[in-house]
C-alpha cells in the first residue's frame, strides 16, 4: 500500500510540472480548428468522446497516438492477479492527411480486431453572416477478425473475417461547456455466428460532453441497435467518464459495459448490462498524446 501511495504522488506531481511547461491540449486542439471566417473552437476536444468517435478530425500534419485499456472482473474466475480477471488494450494512431481528412489504424488484443477508418469533415460550425449550425464528419472503417474459430461449420474465408461501419456524425456546440453528437450508423458484419442473425445492423449514436473545469469534462455515450442480434442477448453499450487534460496528454477515466472497442464489435455485440454486478461492469482508461509535425501550430 507504501509503494501504491508513493507511486500515485510522483505520478501527481509529475503532471502537474508538465502542465505548468506544456501548452494544453485544449488550446492546442482549438488551434487547429481556428479560421478567420468564424468557426468556432473544437466541439469535442478530442476525436472521440468515450468509445466511438465524434466530429473532431486531425489537422493536416498532426499525429494523434491513442491508447485504450479496460479491466473487468468475472464472478467465478480469478484468471489475473493485478487490478482486475481481465483486460483488454486498444492502440490506434490517427493522421491528418488534410485539414478535414484524417486517417487511422488500430488493433485490440482481447477480439483480435485489426481496423482501420477514414473521416471527413463535411461541415463545421460557425457564425457570422453565414452561419452553420452544425458540425458534420463522415466516417467509414473496416475491421478484419483475427481470432480463432472453433466452429466448423462457420465460413473462414477472408472476406468473411471483414467487417463495416458507416456513420455520419452530427453534432453542435450548444454553448462554451455543452457539446452534443448523434451517430445514425449502418454496420455489416462478415461472420455469422448463427444462421438465425442477420448481417447488417442500424443503430442510433448519443453523445454529450459538459465542461466543469479548465481542465476537466464529463461525457457520456450510448448506442441504441434497432435490429439486434438474435442468437444471444445483447445491451446499447454505455459510457460515463471524465476527462483531464495534463500538457499535451488527455487521460480519460470510464465505468462502461462495452469490453469491445471497434464500433462494428461494440455496437453490435456488448452482452453485458450497465450495472455494477460482474462481469456487467468495466473500468476504461484512455491516454491520446498529440504529435505535431507543423511547428507553427505551437
Amino acid at each position: 500500500m507504501k509503494t501504491k501511495k508513493i507511486l500515485f504522488t510522483c505520478f501527481l506531481l509529475l503532471g502537474c510540472v508538465h502542465f505548468s511547461k506544456s501548452q494544453n491540449l485544449l488550446e492546442i486542439l482549438e488551434n487547429e480548428q481556428q479560421d478567420s471566417l468564424g468557426y468556432l473552437p473544437a466541439t469535442f476536444k478530442m476525436t472521440r468522446i468515450a468509445f466511438g468517435h465524434s466530429t473532431e478530425v486531425r489537422s493536416k500534419g498532426i499525429l494523434e497516438i491513442f491508447t485504450a485499456n479496460r479491466f473487468w472482473n468475472l464472478p467465478t474466475e480469478k484468471s489475473q492477479s493485478f487490478a482486475a480477471d481481465k483486460m483488454s488494450t486498444r492502440i490506434a494512431l490517427e493522421y491528418g492527411l488534410l485539414d478535414r481528412l484524417s486517417v487511422g489504424f488500430g488493433g485490440t488484443t482481447f477480439d483480435g480486431l485489426f481496423d482501420g477508418y477514414l473521416k471527413y469533415k463535411l461541415l463545421a460550425q460557425k457564425k457570422g453572416i453565414k452561419t452553420t449550425p452544425l458540425n458534420i464528419t463522415l466516417f467509414q472503417s473496416s475491421s478484419y477478425n483475427s481470432s480463432s474459430i472453433v466452429n466448423p461449420e462457420i465460413k473462414d474465408d477472408f472476406s468473411d473475417r471483414l467487417s463495416f461501419t458507416s456513420q455520419v456524425l452530427i453534432s453542435r456546440k450548444i454553448s462554451s461547456d455543452f457539446s452534443f453528437q448523434i451517430a445514425p450508423t449502418y454496420v455489416h458484419r462478415g461472420l455469422k455466428l448463427s444462421e438465425e442473425d442477420q448481417q447488417d445492423f442500424f443503430a442510433l449514436g448519443i453523445g454529450a460532453r459538459y465542461k466543469i473545469g479548465s481542465h476537466l469534462s464529463v461525457v457520456s455515450e450510448y448506442y441504441k441497435t434497432f435490429n439486434p442480434i438474435e442468437s444471444f442477448d445483447t445491451y446499447g453499450p454505455f459510457a460515463l467518464g471524465v476527462n483531464w487534460e495534463i500538457g499535451d496528454v488527455l487521460l480519460q477515466f470510464m465505468l462502461t459495459n462495452a469490453v469491445n472497442m471497434v464500433e462494428d464489435a461494440f455496437i453490435t455485440q456488448t452482452r453485458n448490462n450497465f450495472n455494477f454486478k460482474n462481469p456487467n461492469l468495466h473500468f476504461g482508461f484512455n491516454a491520446t498524446y498529440v504529435i505535431h509535425f507543423k511547428n507553427k501550430l505551437k
